[in-house]
This record gives structure tokens, sequence and C-alpha cells, in this order.
């Protein structure tokens, strides 16, 4: 049996090809994904290992993330000399860290989207800085700096020029050093600037004596736990919080972090791990499960009618002896072969496909750590073992109807699917429909994702078992404008695509769920654009942005004040983040001045006023409000990096949060607790009588000086917030389309096998007068008709999963449904266009069937 095994394969390798390719490519993509996330952990790993390679003990300020970053709080100077004093500390150095954005030769800041722009001083210490000086001097003066290397190439720039650093002011250097983090040009692609100890001190605190962090090496024998107790015990105890008349509370209420070198750099994993890496591979893991879960289905329908086309030869097996767990081993056989010959291929592609992958996303402006990619053992077996289950699960059910197959039916002549009646499989797919479509809009109206989550996916499971009952009347309908204007030919493309419905739903159900996710995908994204348009062109009343551009990460809010210093201009207001702590939670708090906000922004006040803000005063959103039982006049305490606790009221409640977000402040309120402060965005509105051109012209001559900037008109500015957005959509498309190539395989695989099966039929076809064009014909009207079946559904399911998405997010301000109707019909003659183009080498075979050999067969 297993000299049979082998010999099926290689007679029919040419049948199986499609199969191996399905599987290889669902294998590959999983497999690609989950090496390119292995890569950048273990890049990320690496340069934070690096970066603290001779450190033993880092004292760190306090510090909260917000959905913009981290705002770091300071340490007095004063520290590091303590730390210095401990027994067992060898050498100490205090680091001065920021944003900084280097500007290169041409004007244009350096820098893409992701890897920060950090400023600091130089630390001329191998062990405590990862840095190395390669080229150049050090710098001494306040106006000197050293550049990584990777920067300096991408901003044209060499040892001696003369530039610019946003910090976030515009501070002029010179260029006088290059340097490489350790061995390499950069930390992961970031962009790293160097000042002495007092141009540091000068430009990124202030002047004031203040560290962000103290890193310290220990002397020989002594351990990294045991210098760290020795270190937190010479700090001082943070003072009690002592409320002043303002509110305010005495500075040292956050405890300043005490870490060993290990602890820091496993904490830095940690946090990338969980926020962006987390969610990065998350992402693209879930499109390798889509492609898997497509090939699942190509593969089941292919090995479906390979074991009724060999019903006859497994019944002469049983005749001849064979028992039904010979036939059922042999089945099986097959399908470990393929599976083991696929998933090699599919590590192998996968592989390739990771490289493809970064540099699809350095295209986008993703800057991924440029490094080797970093082959796990565990990802490669994962791989190898779900291309080898998926194909052994989807031969099973075959397996077993052909290890089921009686003796006596060795004296048919066809091969047969038996039927089965349609009811029972209609009345559960409904109930399982039904109930997902009830879940999905329980949920989405409740605000339960999860709900609906489970909604979407017991409709996705509803539809696939629906379909056979329903393919056979819709291969009909879709059939009909080809049955009407193709004349017979056209006539028999349908009944061959509806004659056997469970061959046409199982063949559609793998482009269905391709198509239902790239509808879902798209909805989502054109229903986020439309509310965008919406409410933020009902909410601005300015007449131009000034916004940062891509990869800047702000700038400073002197722009601002240059702007509306101008004649010509009634109000310019820019907006800044910052963050604290409000119950516990980090978030993101929108900094601006009341008065000229309310000139260019309704926010829809509902109670209060934001022009009005004071210092001690916030303005919140209405859903803020709600959902914490606010009103004007409460008061809700915020947590600031620099250990403040201070109280404030509520001064205004608003509805529009769109551009100021959930909690808004002014600066003066915002001054005494800042570390940081960008603006991202600067609104203008003319005076009367001024033209928009000649205002415009004003604003882009003041913004000259602060690189990365782009000025636009309302329009313009509205149009790229939603362009954005629908960008994104770009990206999906890529990771998708070789789910839906796995599906369009299986079209292909399953209208050849088809063409094989019916090869007397199509003899007989062609001896009554059937032309080779007609035949041809014929096989791609039954593609089209079957790929038409699988996007329609996709559609229709995406649609419905996309408005319940849409109505889920309805509270935190999507409240538009948008369903693209033009590019919705690009999906489906896509979709129908594939189809044809998947059955143009079965259509050519079907045509080039010898009449005679074919009516023997």
């Amino acid at each position: 049996m297993f000299s049979l095994t082998i010999h099926n394969l290689w007679a029919r390798k040419r049948r199986l090809v499609a199969t191996v390719l399905a599987v290889a490519l669902g294998t590959a993509f999983l497999t690609g994904t989950m090496v390119l996330g292995d890569t950048m952990r273990a890049t990320f790993a690496t340069i934070f290992a690096n970066g603290n390679a001779g450190v033993d003990v880092v004292v760190s300020a306090p510090s909260i993330e917000t959905e913009m970053g981290t705002e770091q709080a300071r340490l007095e100077r004063s520290v590091l000399n303590t730390v210095r004093d401990v027994d067992g500390v060898a050498r100490a150095a205090g680091v001065m860290e920021g944003y900084g954005k280097l500007v290169g030769k041409h004007g244009q800041p350096v820098g893409s989207f992701g890897p920060p722009n950090t400023a600091a001083n130089w630390i001329d210490d191998a062990e405590l800085s990862p840095y190395r000086l390669v080229d150049g001097r050090a710098p001494t003066g306040d106006h000197e700096v050293v550049v990584n290397r990777a920067a300096l190439t991408a901003g044209a720039l060499t040892i001696g020029d003369s530039t610019s650093v946003q910090m976030p002011d515009p501070v002029q250097v010179t260029v006088v050093g290059a340097v490489t983090y350790g061995d390499v040009d950069s930390a992961g692609g970031s962009t790293w600037v160097a000042f002495s100890e007092t141009g540091a001190q000068r430009w990124l605190m202030d002047g004031k004596a203040q560290l962000t962090r103290v890193v310290a090496a220990a002397q020989p024998g002594i351990g990294q736990d045991e210098l760290k107790r020795r270190v937190s015990a010479s700090l001082p105890a943070p003072a009690t919080p002592a409320t002043t008349a303002s509110g305010d509370a005495a500075s040292g209420g956050l405890v300043p972090t005490v870490q060993t070198g290990t602890e820091t750099t496993a904490a830095a994993k940690a946090a990338i791990d969980n926020d962006f890496l987390g969610f990065f591979t998350a992402f693209l893991n879930a499109f390798g499960v889509v492609a898997v879960l497509v090939a699942t289905f190509s593969i089941a329908n292919t090995f479906a009618i390979l074991a009724a086309q060999r019903t006859r030869e497994s019944a002469l097996l049983r005749a001849l002896g064979a028992t039904r767990r010979q036939v059922l081993r042999s089945a099986l056989g097959e399908s470990v072969v393929l599976g083991v010959v696929a998933s090699v291929l599919g590590i192998g592609l996968g592989v390739a496909l990771a490289v493809g992958l970064k540099g699809a996303l350095a295209g986008l402006g993703m800057s991924v750590p440029a490094s080797g990619l970093t082959l796990q053992p565990g990802t490669l077996a994962i791989g190898f073992a779900t291309g080898l289950v998926v194909t052994v699960f989807a031969a099973v059910m075959p397996a077993r109807k052909a290890s089921a197959v009686p003796p006596i039916a060795a004296l048919r002549d066809v091969a047969h699917e038996g039927g089965r009646s349609v009811m029972p499989r209609t009345l559960l797919g409904t109930a399982i429909a039904g109930g997902g479509a009830l879940l999905t809009m329980s949920g989405s109206a409740g605000g339960s994702l999860a709900r609906a989550g489970l909604g979407a996916a017991l409709l996705v499971v509803g539809v696939v078992v629906l379909g056979p009952a329903v393919a056979g009347f819709g291969a009909r309908i879709l059939g009909w404008p080809i049955a009407r204007f193709r004349g017979v030919t056209g006539q028999l493309a349908r009944d061959n695509a509806a004659r056997n419905p469970r061959r046409t739903a199982s063949t559609g159900s793998a482009l269905m769920i391709g198509v239902s996710v790239v509808t879902l995908f798209t909805v989502f994204a054109t229903s986020l654009a439309a509310s965008v348009r919406e409410t933020v062109g009902r909410s601005f009343t300015g007449d131009l942005v000034v916004s940062a551009g891509q990869g800047n990460s702000g700038f400073s809010p002197q722009l601002a004040r240059d702007v509306a210093s101008k004649p010509g201009v009634k109000a310019a207001v820019g907006l800044g983040t910052g963050g604290a702590l409000i119950d516990g939670k980090a978030t993101l708090v929108g900094i601006a001045d009341p008065q000229p906000l309310v000139q260019v922004l309704d926010m829809g006040v509902v109670a209060g006023s934001i022009g009005d803000l004071t210092a001690e005063q916030i303005g919140v959103s209405k859903n803020f409000a709600d959902e914490r039982k606010l009103v004007v006049g409460s008061t809700i305490p915020l947590t600031f990096v620099d250990g403040r606790t201070q109280p404030f009221s509520i001064g205004a409640i608003y509805t529009g949060s769109d551009l100021a977000g959930d909690v808004v402040m002014s600066r003066d309120g915002w001054a005494p607790h800042a570390t940081r402060d960008l603006d991202m965005t600067v609104i203008v509105r003319g005076a009367e009588g001024v033209s928009l051109s000649d205002v415009r012209r004003l604003v882009e001559d003041t913004s000259r000086s602060y690189a990365g900037v782009t000025v636009q008109d309302k329009d313009q500015y509205i149009e790229s917030v939603a362009g954005s957005i629908t960008q994104v959509l770009g990206l999906v498309y890529v990771l998708l389309l070789l789910a839906i190539v796995i599906a369009l395989m299986g079209i292909a695989n399953t209208i050849s096998l088809s063409v094989h099966e019916r090869t007397r039929e199509l003899g007989l076809l062609r001896a009554v007068g059937q032309t080779r064009r007609q035949v041809r014909a014929m096989v791609r009207g039954e593609a089209l008709i079957v790929a038409l079946f699988g996007t329609a559904g996709g559609m229709a399911v995406g649609l419905f999963l996309g408005w319940a998405l849409v109505r889920a997010a309805s509270s935190a301000g999507l409240g538009v449904f948008s369903a693209p109707v033009g590019m919705l019909a690009a999906v489906l003659l896509i979709g129908g266009g594939a189809g044809m183009l998947a059955a143009v080498r079965p259509a050519r075979r079907a045509a080039k069937l010898d009449v005679l050999a074919a009516i023997s067969s």
C-alpha cells in the first residue's frame, strides 16, 4: 500500500502541484510574519543589551507612557554625586536626554516614522555609553555636536557642516564628529545627536542642573543586585506630598526608579513588545491565519474531488482485499507526503517573504531596524507543523469517504460524489449564521467588541455551512447574464456551476473569506475617513493649518506665536500634547491657549467655556465627563511626571474631541509640569479683508525656518487626515493579496480537476459540434460564476461586519457609515476577472482534448 501511495502521488503530480502551492503559500505567509516579528524582537533586544552592556545600575526619573510616547521627568544633578559616593560604584555618569530632530543639508528633517530622534550629552566612557567616536572629535562648545553616522549619511552632512537641531526650538550647530552605536551606524534607524555637557544642559535641561538618568558601573566583585541595593539605600526617601494653597503638591511624590542593567534591558524589551511589536506582529499574524484558512478550504476541496474521481479505484482496491484501514492510511499517507513537501517549501518562501515585508514596510515609511533575519527553531517548527496539520486535516474527511467505498462500486463507469439532502445543512447553517448575526449586532450596540467578534466568527462559519444549500440557486442567478448573452455555451457554463453546489460552495468559500476581510477593512477605513471629514470639517473654523510632516515628532510652540504676531492674522493657536495620570491611567492631554483656540475651532461646548479656562481648570469631552460623572465645577486630580499631583476643576465640557482630545488644558496650566513642549499643528485664521492666498504666503514665509512642516488650507488638511487613514488600506491589500491568490489557485485546481472528471462529456460535446472556442468560453464561464459566488458572498459578509464595527465604534466618534460603491464594484470585477484568469489553463487543456480519445475515456 505504501508503494501504491507513492505511485499515486507520482502519477498525479501535475494535479497536485496547485495543492502543494496552496499549502506552501499559506505556510509561507504565516512563517514570514513570525520570522519578521522574531527578527524585530531580536534586533531591539540586541540594541537594548548593547546600550546597557557596561551598565550595572540605572537610576531613572519617573515617566508616564501616553499614546504619543513617553513623558520623562528629571532628576536633580545631586543624585549623580550621591551615586558616585556609594561604596562599590566604580564610575557613574549623568545622562541628559530629550527630543532632538536633526535637519539635513537640504533643510529637511532626518529620520522616518517610527525610530526616535534623540539629543543627549556626550559621555566619553566606553563602559557607560554604547556610542563610539569613529571620526572627528568630541563636542566642546555649546553649539557643537556629534551625530550617528547613519543620520549623517541620510542628511547628506559631513564633519564641519553647519545645520540645525530642533529641540523643539531650532538650535544652530556645527557637526564636529561621527559616532557609531557599537559597531553599527545607528540604533535601529534612530537619529542621535550629542552635545557637550554644557550644551546639553543649556538646550535639553533649560539651563537647570538636572538629568534624566544616572548610569553606574560596579567595582570588581560587586554584583548588580548588591549595587542596586546600596544605591537604593543611599537615595533620600520621597517627601510626603504637602498640598499648597493652590492645590499643588510638593515635589518628590514619585520615587525615582533604581534598576540593574539587566532589569533595564528587560523592561525596555517588554515595553516595546507589549506596545509596538505586540500589536504589529499580532496584526501581521492575523493575515497569516487568514491565508492558512483560505488554503485549508482550497486543499479540502481538491482532496474531495480527487477522492470522488478515484471512487472506482478505491472500490477495486477493496475488491482485491484491501481493508478500509489500508485505504484510509493510503489516502492520509498521500496528504502527509504532500504536507511535508509543501511545508518545507513554505518555510523557504516564508523566509524570503520576511525580507520582502521588511522592504515593503520601509517603503511605507515604517523603518525596520536593519539586521539579518532571526530564524528561531520554534517559529520554523510552528510553520512546518501548521502546513502539515492543515494538509492532513483537510484530507481526513475525503479519506474516510474513500475508505468507505464498497467493492461493488468498482462496476461503475464514472466517479460519483454522493448527494445528500441539503435540508439539515440549511437548517444548521441558518441557525449558526442567524445566531452570529444577532450576536454581532448585540455586541456592536452594547460596545462589546469581544461579543461582536465572536458573533462575526459564527457568522462566517454559518455562511460556509450554508454555502452548498444556496450555491445552486446562487450560481443560476449569477450565471443568468452569461446564459442570456452567450447562448448554449453560457447555459452549459451555468448548469456546470449549479449542478454540483457542494463543490461550487467549497471552492467559492476560500475566496469569500479573503474578500470579506478586504471588504471589512475597506468599509471601516472609508467610514473612519468619512467621519473625520464630517467632524473636522464641522468643528474647523480656521483658514490654514501648519502641521508636522511625516516622520516629524513636532515643532516649537514659538511657531504659533510667530504667526500670531504677523499683520493679516487674526488668530493662531498651536495644539500640543502632554501626558498625565488621571484615575491612575496614563492619559493624553491637549495643550493650547484657550482664547485663540475658540477662534479657530468649534469644539461643541455644552457646558462652561473653553475660552475662559484658567491655569487651574481643564476642559473635558462629554464622553470623558459622563464616564466619571463630572460636571462643570467638579474637581479631578492630575499627576504629572515631575511628581506633582494637582487638582483641576472642570471648566468646560465639549462634544468635539477629534482635534483637541478628551482632555485639554491651557499652556499656563501645563507649563509648571512640562518637560517637553511640542506642537503638532498650528491652526491659523486670517484677518477680515485679507485674502487666503496672502495669509498663506505670510504663514509659509514665517514657517520656513521650521524644517519639516507643511502649510495646508482647510480642505487640504481634512483630505490629508482622511487620506492618511485610507493609506493603511494599501498595506492591508498587499497582505491579503496572497490569501486571494491562494483562493484563485483553488479555483484553478477545482476547474482543472473538473475538466479531467468530465473528459468524456467534453468529448461528446465536441462530437456534436461544439467548437474549441466554445469549450474555452464554457470553462471560463463556469470559473467566472464560481468566483462571483465567492466574491459576492464575501462582500455581503464584509459589508455587514463593517457596518457592525462602525456601529460599535460610534461612541468613539466613528459615526458615519460609508460603503465605497466604486471600490467595492472594483473588488467584484477583480474577483470575477481573476476567476476567469484562473481558468485560462484548464480551458485550453479542455479545448485541446482529442475527441475520440475523450469519448472512449
